[in-house]
């Protein structure tokens, strides 16, 4: 039983043994806690600021719509460069920005317009740094290791979405919102650090190539080329536009629906990291790559939100936000290994950023949309809505996949 459990474990963190990849894990790590903090914390404070959910909707729209316009240009650009140094500079600014926000948060009431524009600008960042860091992943471990290095790099954020919210929720009653972003910003020193102590001899880089006129086109072509793909990221639109907004829907279901505050929010948010890290670590040492993996996961995830929609407590909702947070990963988890599996190498960061877009690209239609039937309609209905749009992305994903597999035999 010993040595069972000790290769399980093994498995687990396979990718560790990797040292370019332990330091990316550790500095990542720190830097998504940070992340997650701000974006409670600017979520929290539109809030307080305007006590609207069309706002909160619009909040995310400025932070992911960048997404929707850059992000495959930003994939191509991943593509065909020298992805370690290009985190240089995306990380460095994106701390430049984390100051930005607490000097508008330490002057106490400061103007919505340019928290928004600040948050514009961020998301402009995470257009190009996304792909970045995604990609970059399969280039800090062997092939065989890709899998579960993929499955390890969103444990990092959801160790990240646990003890993020709850610092924040900390760090806002006790000191004000400006802590939040200043904590953020000074995280960011941790993953720079960590990519200078990187080797760049054992990095498994691919060949650097020009610049190619058509590539992102090509990258299109490729998706729609291979089923597996095309199918499961036409179900990832249907997830990310009405689906996959928790940062708008959670905390105005909260507000509104179960009448908590803002430290209620942030506790709810953690026990759903929680749940995201365990359902993260179980399919850890599993190879989640078939379209059947991802229509039960989203199955899972829509029949859990129907449950969240009803909960009348908030002492009953904790557990269902668990659940959330288990089925949410593995739907998310099994999506990406596809990605990282099926695709050819040299189109990784062009379908990573396609992804990126269909799943937080698609927030400046869904994000605005959700917040305002919050406010006309209740916290609980944009949460009813997400899980039909699960329970159709399923129904299609089996259906596409049935007649795919008919087609190729």
């Amino acid at each position: 039983m010993t040595e069972r459990i000790r290769f399980t474990i093994r498995q687990t963190f396979l990718a560790l043994r990797s040292r370019n990849f332990r330091l990316f894990f550790a500095g990542q790590t720190i830097s998504n806690t940070g992340n997650w903090l701000t974006n409670v914390a600017l979520t929290l404070l539109i809030l307080h600021l305007t006590h609207s959910g069309l706002y909160v909707g619009l909040l995310a729209a400025c932070q992911f719509g960048p997404i929707l316009l850059l992000s495959v240009w930003g994939g191509a650009i991943a593509d065909r460069s020298n992805k370690r140094n290009l985190l240089f500079l995306t990380q460095g600014l994106e701390m430049a920005e984390s100051i930005a926000l607490a000097a508008l948060a330490f002057m106490g009431n400061p103007p919505v317009a340019v928290l928004f524009a600040v948050a514009t600008v961020g998301g402009v960042l995470l257009a190009f740094d996304n792909p970045l860091r995604r990609s970059f992943v399969t280039e800090m471990v062997p092939p065989e290791d890709i899998p579960n290095a993929v499955v390890l790099y969103s444990t990092i954020v959801n160790v990240a979405r646990i003890i993020g919210p709850a610092l924040a929720g900390a760090l806002i009653v006790w000191l004000g919102y400006g802590w939040c972003f200043t904590v953020d910003a000074i995280s960011y020193l941790a993953v720079l650090a960590c990519l200078w102590m990187m080797r760049p001899a054992e990095l498994r880089r691919q060949p650097p190539r020009p610049r190619v006129k058509g590539e992102i086109r090509a990258g299109f072509r490729y998706v729609l080329s291979v089923p597996v793909l095309w199918i499961t990221f036409a179900m990832l639109a249907i997830i990310g536009s009405l689906a996959y907004n928790f940062t708008v829907t959670l905390p105005l279901f909260v507000t509104k629906s179960l009448h908590g505050s803002a430290g209620t929010f942030t506790l709810i948010y953690s026990v759903f990291g929680f749940g995201a890290l365990v359902g993260a670590l179980l399919v850890a040492n599993r190879s989640l790559v078939r379209t059947r993996h991802v229509v039960a996961g989203v199955l899972a995830l829509g029949v859990t939100m129907f449950l969240l929609a009803v909960s009348p407590t908030i002492a009953i909702t904790l557990p269902i936000a668990f659940l959330l947070g288990l089925t949410s990963i593995i739907y998310m988890t099994s999506t990406t290994s596809i990605v990282q599996v099926e695709a050819k190498p040299a189109m990784h960061g062009r379908v990573l950023a396609l992804q990126s877009v269909l799943l937080v690209g698609t927030t400046p239609i869904g994000g605005p949309l959700l917040g305002w039937l919050a406010d006309a309609a209740g916290g609980r209905v944009p949460i009813i809505l997400g899980g039909m749009a699960c329970l159709a992305a399923a129904a299609f994903g089996y259906v596409a996949n049935s007649r795919a597999k008919q087609y190729s035999s």
